[in-house]
Parts: structure tokens; sequence; C-alpha cells
């Protein structure tokens, strides 16, 4: 027709669709992650998938979260792992041990014998358990408050009190008529571990912890020392069942694996740069702060703490300071005499007036009495007071000046030093601070402070 038009309606093509890609990654730290698998989509019906890593990997990263914190290693201290080693082959010589001394108290119970009686084991053993838990009660009781401040020596000290504990049971059959005695002392060993070896863990769990995950450090912990367990019981039962009849190979057996046990754990325990403040670090710091005008790190520190109970201090020393055993601190002000509470008077109402504690020094020992408002940070104070104190030498009473002088320009400075070392200043740890004092200090104008 004449009035029509050609129209070209022809419609441009479609766009190509972008390629899209999407990576999978596996892991619980963001700074600890794997790629396993990347896919790629051309299309709607087109889409790839290229893994990354085989099954046999992953599989082997779920059985290690089971042993290993989450975000391992950034999310606990860099001592964690060697600590950890150390701590899993003392443990693993103690289950090894543990089958042979069992088998020699079963032995000695009657376990086998047609004269021995129920009634008369069953009793043995209850007074065996009813004497550790006893202990268990009093030794928390008498060092309960000790386990913080010195929880290297005391993890130390739990290890060698479960040696103990063994040896009387693998003892106790060689002694018939003193069975009942030998078993006791070796479950009083035994409490005594348990006790310390529970709240120093609980203590060095704390202290591993970086992110707030002090819970599942001690799940994988638990997890550990499982594995530890039944390697250290099969062990033990092929060790029991090849020595069984051979008492020399018994003994050889348990003295060499008991001495590895206290290397082990010895070695573990210098692993550790604990960056809490007690008594002998506070004076390790600042006897070389005095010195040099600069602050140790946690981990300077830690080869130069003792760690072994003070028995054995006097042939274990590594060049640590001992100025804190000349500061007796929260010292019971009724128990002063005469002469020293009128220079505690004294001292109160010209040295001490803004502080909440009172320094008296009489025979090279440094009395602090803590006011009875006074924080951890007030008691850090006064320590490192006394410390200072320690180190002039103050005999007479005269550098009691001197050294609040060194306290007014240095104090604050050698906390800030302190804290950008990595050490926590809240608190010091020490022994209960039981007794306490209040002062008033009374003035011309009325005021009382």
């Amino acid at each position: 027709m004449e009035g029509d038009q050609k129209v070209n309606s022809t419609s441009p093509a479609p766009a190509a669709e972008p390629a899209m890609m999407i990576e999978e990654w596996n892991g619980t730290s963001s700074t600890k992650l794997t790629k396993t698998a990347t896919i790629t989509s051309t299309s709607h019906s087109s889409i790839s998938i290229q893994r990354s890593s085989n099954a046999f990997t992953h599989i082997s990263q779920r059985i290690l979260q089971a042993f290993v914190p989450e975000g391992y290693p950034t999310s606990v201290t860099p001592d964690y792992f060697p600590f950890q080693v150390w701590d899993s082959l003392q443990g693993l010589s103690t289950y090894v041990r543990m089958m042979l001394s069992t088998q020699a108290l079963l032995s000695a119970i009657g376990v086998g014998e047609k004269s021995a009686t129920v009634i008369g084991a069953t009793f043995q053993w209850f007074l065996r358990d009813l004497t550790g838990m006893l202990g268990g009660v009093l030794f928390t009781c008498y060092q309960g408050s000790n386990l913080d401040s010195k929880a290297k020596m005391w993890r130390l000290v739990a290890d060698l009190m479960n040696d103990l504990g063994m040896l009387m049971d693998l003892v106790s059959p060689l002694f018939p008529s003193a069975f009942v005695f030998i078993v006791c002392i070796g479950s009083l060993s035994r409490s005594f571990t348990g006790v310390a070896s529970g709240a120093t863990r609980a203590a060095l769990t704390q202290h591993f912890a970086l992110e707030n995950n002090a819970a599942d450090i001690a799940a994988k912990e638990g997890s550990q020392e499982t594995l530890a367990t039944m390697i250290g019981m099969a062990l033990g039962m092929l060790l029991a069942r090849l020595t069984i009849g051979h008492s020399f190979a018994i003994w050889i057996s348990f003295l060499s694996l008991t001495m590895f046990h206290m290397y082990a754990n010895y070695k573990a325990v210098c692993c550790l740069s604990l960056n809490t403040l007690n008594c002998e670090r506070c004076s390790i710091v600042l006897s070389h702060f005095l010195k040099t005008g600069q602050v140790l790190s946690p981990k300077q520190v830690s080869s130069m703490e003792h760690v072994l109970p003070l028995l054995m201090t006097s042939w274990n020393l590594k060049g640590g300071d001992c100025l804190y055993k000349q500061v007796r601190l929260g010292v019971r002000i009724s128990s002063l005499d005469s002469l020293a509470l009128v220079d505690l008077l004294q001292s109160a109402g010209s040295h001490y007036k803004k502080e909440k504690y009172l320094l008296q020094q009489k025979g090279g020992i440094i009395r602090i009495i803590t006011h009875k408002d006074s924080a951890g940070a007030d008691i850090l104070q006064s320590f490192i007071h006394a410390l200072v104190m320690a180190k002039l030498d103050d005999r007479d009473g005269s550098m009691s000046s001197e050294s609040q002088s060194w306290m007014d320009k240095h104090y604050e400075v050698f906390i800030l030093k302190l804290q950008s070392s990595g050490w926590k200043t809240e608190r010091l740890l020490s022994s209960s601070v039981v007794w306490r004092a209040n002062w008033l200090v009374d003035y011309s104008d009325g005021k009382h402070d």
C-alpha cells in the first residue's frame, strides 16, 4: 500500500554477562586462612569449581583445631608453644610411671592374693583418699594466696610432689608393716599437686590468653592432656608387662622417667615469660632501671628469676636481685615497738601525707603498713618505694627524704616505661595483705588529712 512505511525494527544484541568469581577460605583467624576453592561463573548455566586443597589437608586441619586454640598462633603469647611441648612430654612420662606405681600399690593392697579381703583393701584405699582430701584443704588454707604470685615455682613444686607420691606407691610393697603410713604420705603429696597444679594452670591460662580466649585454651589443654594420657597409658602397660617380676628393671625405668620428668618440668617453667609483677620480678626490673634508666622486658626477666623453691636458692643464683627479701608487706602495726611507732607517726605527717601507705625501716628491713583504703596500684607503689629505700641502704632513716624525692621525680616515668615494655602495672602479685591501718594527720589549722 502506498501509505505504508517500512520500519527497521532490528533490536541491539544483549550485552555479555560479566564473569563472576567467588573464593572460599577456611580458617579460624583472619591472619591464618587457607583458600580451599574458587567458584567461577560466566553465565547462568556455566559454573566451574576449582578446589585448592585436598580432603586430607582439610581433615588434618580439623584435627589440629581440636588441640590448638582458635586463631593460633596470634591468639596466644609466644611462650605458649614451647611450654606446651615440654608440659606434654612431662605429662607423658607421668602416665607411663603411673602404671608402674599403680601396679605396685595394687600388689601391696593384696590384689590377686587369696588371703586378701575386700573390706581390708577398701578400708586402706579409703584411708589413703581421706588423707589426700584433708591435705588438699590444709594446703589451700596456708598457701592458696601465694599461688598467683609464685606460679612458676609452685608449678614446679606441684610436679615434684607428684613424683614423691608415685615413689611412695612404688616403695609401699617393700614395707608391709608401714604400708598404710607410706601410702598416706603419697596421697598427701599428690593432694598438694592437685591444688597447686590446678591453681597455677588457671593463672597460666590467663597469661596465654591474648583475645579473652581463656576458656578455649583450657579446653584445648584438656584435649592435649587426654592424648598424652592415652599414649602414656599404652606405653605404661607395655612397660609394666615387660618389667613384671623384675624389680631392678622397674626401678631403673621409674627413676629414669622421673629424672626426665623433672627436667621437662624445669624447661617448661623456664619457657614462661610472665608479664605480671610479683615481688622478685619487680625487684629485678627496678634494680636494672636504677642502674641504666631502662626497663627489662618480661622475656629478659624470665631468664633471671628463680623458679626452684626458696630452700634451693642458695645454689640457684642466676643474677636475680634479692632486694625484695628486705621488704615486709602488710605489717601489723600493733606488732611494732614503741620507738618504731613514734617514728612511724612522725613520718605520717612529713613524708607520706598523700600516700596510702607508711614505711618503717629498722635493721635493714623495710616494713610496709598499708592504708585500709589502698588499692592494687597503691600497694605496687608502696612496694617500689620500699625497694628504692632498700637500694639506698637507708639503715638509720636518714635517707627517707631521698627515697621520697626519687619517687616524686621518677616513679611516673618508671611506670610508663613498664607499660611500654609489656608489663601489667595494675597490681602487685603478692601474698594477701590482711593487716591494714588508718591514720589521721592533725594540723594546726584544724584540717585533717
